[in-house]
């Protein structure tokens, strides 16, 4: 009986197989037939991360019979790997230390391929397929040689071709600055950093293992930043500060006023921002106990004019028609050092495209997220903010607007209004019989009139309410009558109730009193998130009309403002058109979300550079429907439009006579964005 000399091995899940000389090795197998298994280290039993499982058993599908005796045993250099980094699992092996000794069924775990799946936490968005555009290699360089006269850095190069397969690579300077000590230091063994499979723009002593990157939304509020390993895609840490150009104006517009009349305020804005980014690096890498220096690449999202100041752009075009971009496409490549960003010297940012000049990259973003291309239903997609960008569409066609709702669903121009922190009110009920409300406060989980609650804040008290408690409140009034459609406060009530007050020549609702202060909800304060409100729909009309349909099939509400809102109580108030509440479901950051897409795949950086072009732009300041369409919305919930989804969760008061047009000089809803 002949011994055979070959083996027949098959991958799962890819389904390669092919046949090999006994003992080769199963990475080399693998990197044979294309099957994608991870290494940093090149297979010298280093990094760990072509891990494989050996399938014992007779499978008829592939006609192989695999046992545990079908490979080599554990070698030494697995025996040192598991005294370094503990015991592989039982039928677990290096696939570089492993040869092949017969017939052998390998299966390639999740965690050992290039291109996994990084599965997310929002079941119906679509996994992130992990190709980051910065790849690891552990190579072995020769050293110098007095009778072949060759440069380190050609050496390294030629190393890097031969075990890597990577010809033809460039370099910059700083590279070549760093590139002696790190060899000599490694002695000849070096991690490189490879950025698009093109260019070398890091190098590191022996073995480097992990390095990092960090995706950001930066948005006019709030700036929220992720730092992700770029390897397995897991977010790191994340953390978030206020935009410190709040102080040059609450919404974009202000801050664009704040250039026209001081000219060179736009440098100010940069250094700012800047700094903020600054400091976000400083505090996901304490959270991550590692350097500034192992971040290695930044995306970075925002709107037009956020987008702008990060780069060192003017945006003061933007502040008037035809509101002018100075660039449409993705900046790619970009050192970091030249938006002044403290990481690693050689890191590169990414920013998404911008749409239009008040549509910007973290819309791009958030559509990356969402994926309403993909959808065969209609979809609406509103990031809820200073500014809210909106989406309507499905796989036929896009449209993106951007509406100007200003600061007020964020606490501000409300007169007992805050940014959403402990002691905030974020939920309200009202007690349609007695007019007397109940809420929540954030860092509490009891409701006011449940006994405990004034033990439970005593640490912070009851400081103002946030915007959700904002939404609930005004539509808890409507809904107890306190307020009519035209948001205007029944002073009639404030002869049977203490809840409703005379303020002035109008009346305000007594949400919460103490002996420090009176949280009240004015007439004014309702006048402003009903001026929000409507500028929101009537973006959103405006895009329903331009797409020609008069429902929507599903609503995501993202932001970290739209985050927390209730879904039936932005519905009441007419934030949002009508819909199934089954089908109206929050977001969270989706522009952050996007952020981290790019940064972790360079195919869908490519997907959004290409999507954003086919995307209608719609311009809700020059449009001459805008006006006709707010003045509608500012009813609650709206002056026309029916409501049939939301009158089968919520029974709506019946209208009544006009005590006070709201609409009467409303005139239109200025920009501020």
């Amino acid at each position: 009986m002949s011994i055979p000399e070959d083996a027949l091995v098959v991958f799962t899940p890819s389904g390669h197989r092919g046949r090999f000389p006994l003992g080769t090795p199963v990475l080399e197998a693998a990197r044979a037939l294309g099957v994608d298994i991870d290494s940093v280290c090149g297979g010298r039993g280093l990094c760990g991360r072509c891990q494989v499982d050996l399938c014992e058993g007779s499978f008829a599908k592939h006609g192989v019979t695999s046992a545990a005796s079908h490979l080599s045993d554990k070698s030494a250099t697995e025996q040192a790997w598991e005294q370094r980094r503990g015991v592989l699992d039982p039928g677990r092996r290096l696939s570089c230390a492993s040869r092949l000794l017969g017939d052998a069924v390998i299966d390639v775990p999740p965690s050992s391929q290039v291109h996994r799946q990084v599965v997310r936490k929002r079941a119906e968005v679509l996994n992130i397929e992990l190709d980051p555009i910065i790849r690891l290699y552990l190579v072995e360089v020769q050293q110098p040689d007095m009778h072949v006269p060759a440069s380190d850095l050609r050496r390294l190069k030629d190393a890097l071709s031969y075990q890597w397969h990577l010809p033809q690579l460039e370099n910059d300077i700083r590279v070549v600055q760093q590139l002696q000590q790190a060899l000599r230091q490694g002695q000849w063994q070096v991690t490189v950093a490879v950025y698009n499979d093109q260019r070398i723009i890091a190098v590191w002593p022996g073995l480097q293992e992990k390095v990092y990157g960090m995706a950001v939304d930066v948005g006019s509020t709030t700036i929220a930043a992720h730092l992700c390993d770029l390897q397995s895609g897991e977010v790191v840490a994340s953390a978030g500060r206020m935009n410190p150009q709040i102080r040059f104006g609450e919404d974009l517009m202000s801050r664009v006023s704040y250039i026209m009349l001081n000219p060179g305020g736009e440098l100010e804005m940069t250094r700012v921002v800047r700094e903020a980014l600054n400091q976000l690096a400083e505090e996901l890498v304490q959270q991550a106990a590692i350097g500034v220096e192992d971040i290695l690449e930044a995306t970075l999202v925002g709107n037009p004019i956020m987008h702008s100041l990060v780069f060192g752009i003017n945006p003061l075009e933007l502040g008037g028609a035809p509101f002018a971009l100075a660039s449409d496409e993705a900046i790619d490549g970009l050192w970091a050092s030249e938006i002044d960003l403290r990481i690693h010297p050689n890191a590169r940012v990414y920013g998404l495209p911008c749409i239009a000049g008040h549509v910007g990259a973290d819309t791009a973003a958030m559509i990356l997220s969402e994926a309403p291309q993909l959808s065969e239903e209609l979809m609406l997609l509103v990031d809820v903010g200073t500014n809210a960008e909106i989406v309507l569409g499905n796989r036929e066609r896009l449209l993106a607007a951007s509406s100007p709702t200003g600061p007020a669903f964020e606490g501000a121009q409300i007169s007992c209004g805050q940014r959403a922190a402990p002691g905030a009110i974020e939920r309200v009920r009202i007690d349609p019989e007695t007019l007397e409300p109940r809420f929540k406060v954030i860092g509490c989980d009891l409701w006011s009139n449940q006994p405990g609650f004034a033990a439970a804040i005593a640490a912070h008290g009851v400081t103002g309410i946030c915007g959700s408690g904002i939404i609930e409140v005004i539509a808890e009034l409507f809904l107890a009558g306190i307020i009519n459609h035209e948001g205007v406060v029944n002073g009639a009530l404030a002869e049977r109730c203490p809840w409703v007050l005379a303020d002035g020549r109008a009346f305000a609702y007594l949400l919460y009193q103490d002996d420090n202060r009176s949280l009240c909800i004015t007439q004014n304060d309702i006048r402003a998130i009903q001026l929000a409100k409507a500028a929101l729909y009537a973006g959103i009309k405006l895009l329903m009309e331009q797409f020609g349909t008069d429902r929507v099939e599903r609503i995501r509400l993202a932001g970290a403002f739209g985050a927390h809102i209730d879904v039936k109580y932005a519905m009441i108030l007419g934030l949002i058109p009508d819909c199934d509440l089954a089908h109206v479901t929050l977001a969270g950051n989706a522009a952050g979300s996007g952020a981290r897409i790019a940064l972790l795949s360079r195919q869908s950086r490519r997907q959004i550079e290409e999507l954003v072009r086919r995307v209608e732009k719609v311009e809700t300041a020059v449009e001459p429907r805008f006006q006709e369409h707010f003045i509608e919305a500012m009813a609650i919930p709206h002056k026309r439009d029916g409501f049939p989804h939301l009158l089968e969760e919520v029974t709506l008061p019946p209208p009544t006579p006009s005590q006070n047009s709201l609409n009467r000089g409303t005139g239109r809803r200025s920009r501020s964005r």
